[in-house]
């Protein structure tokens, strides 16, 4: 979503914060807000070989990185998913 108005402005400021901290090269993240039939979902993009330090080990990290957007999102008053692409 690349409108001025985000359903989920601060969901997407503590994702991008989180990603870009965990990175290498934080330059490379980018995060696209798509919302469908209601439902909002975060793409969290990020550099060539760095998809498996989000990820983190079984996923352990991935799922912390979505705990606490979606407690951010409640914030926003949205329910959202989050998905890990690799560029």
């Amino acid at each position: 979503m690349s409108d001025a108005v985000s359903a989920a402005p601060t969901a997407k400021a503590v994702l991008t914060h989180i990603v870009k901290s965990i990175v290498d090269q934080p330059d490379t993240v980018m995060v696209d807000e798509v919302t469908d039939g209601g439902k909002t979902r975060l793409d969290v993009r990020v550099g060539p070989g760095e998809l498996g330090r989000v990820i983190g080990r079984r996923g352990r990290t991935a799922a912390s990185i979505r705990t606490v957007t979606r407690a951010a999102a409640s914030r926003d008053g949205v329910d959202i998913d989050i998905e890990f692409l690799d560029s």
